[in-house]
């Protein structure tokens, strides 16, 4: 029986790679937008770099737990230099407030953040506890990585426009949490699988937000091309007015 459960385990992790290895990747799009625009402005930064912290503590916490931790590892490896291209791309198209920002937010919770974690983790807390102190920081901080893109739905609500919203990135990280969430309920691991449940449940709000309003936008732009019609057509008849009256008089 525990070798069945085993086997669905590495089934789930497996998917589970390969969904968050599609999650990491989801965001280029944006970034070709901002290749095309020559800017970043408008986008956030916040997720990627929230993001990137959070592939650093699973990174850590694999290291540390003493099984059923390669999943953990492999995936969070690749997201670890991802996320720092994406960092980077962001710093070198963003306008001078916006960068500066970033670059605070890295120092913050890259440099600041990561450091004390580890430090604190090494001097302060005894061995055979080291994995359950990180696992419930990786559990809290794995939430901020699911909240993190709801501040692009305010900016979505507001402007009724989906522009700056990666539909991809919500779509992948709903699948990504519902594989990585029977992940960790098959291995015991409640750090794995409960930020997940509610990874699933953002997520879902991110594509109904998504679909609400593209269909807003649609319907917008159906609506502004039915008046430009109606002009077009009345100017016609006001111009062919002249035309007709012309010929009845026989000139």
């Amino acid at each position: 029986m525990a070798g069945f459960s085993w086997q669905w385990a590495l089934a789930f992790g497996l998917l589970g790679n390969i969904v968050s290895f599609m999650v990491f990747l989801s965001p280029i799009p944006t970034f070709y937008s901002i290749y095309k625009k020559k800017t970043s402005e408008g986008y956030q930064s916040l997720p990627y770099v929230v993001a990137l912290f959070s592939s650093m503590l699973w990174i850590f916490y694999a290291l540390l737990k003493s099984s059923n931790a390669t999943l953990i590892l492999t995936i969070n490896a690749f997201g670890c230099f991802i996320e720092t291209i994406y960092v980077c791309f962001y710093l070198f198209y963003a306008p001078n407030k916006a960068r500066v920002q970033t670059l605070k937010m890295l120092v913050l919770l890259i440099i600041c953040g990561f450091g004390f974690i580890v430090a604190s983790t090494i001097y302060l807390v005894k061995p055979p506890q080291r994995a359950t102190v990180v696992g419930w920081i990786c559990l809290v901080f794995s939430l901020c990585v699911f909240v993190a893109p709801l501040c692009i739905l305010k900016k979505v609500i507001q402007s009724k426009s989906v522009e700056y919203m990666p539909f991809l990135l919500s779509l992948f990280l709903t699948l990504s949490a519902v594989m990585w969430f029977f992940y960790g309920l098959l291995i015991n691991d409640y750090n794995v699988a409960v930020p997940n449940v509610v990874g699933f449940s953002f997520g879902v709000v991110q594509m109904g937000v998504y679909v609400k309003y593209k269909y807003a936008e649609k319907m917008s732009r159906k609506q502004q091309k039915l008046p430009e019609a109606a002009v077009v057509v009345t100017q016609v008849v006001i111009i062919d007015e002249p035309i007709i009256r012309v010929v009845q008089m026989g000139v």
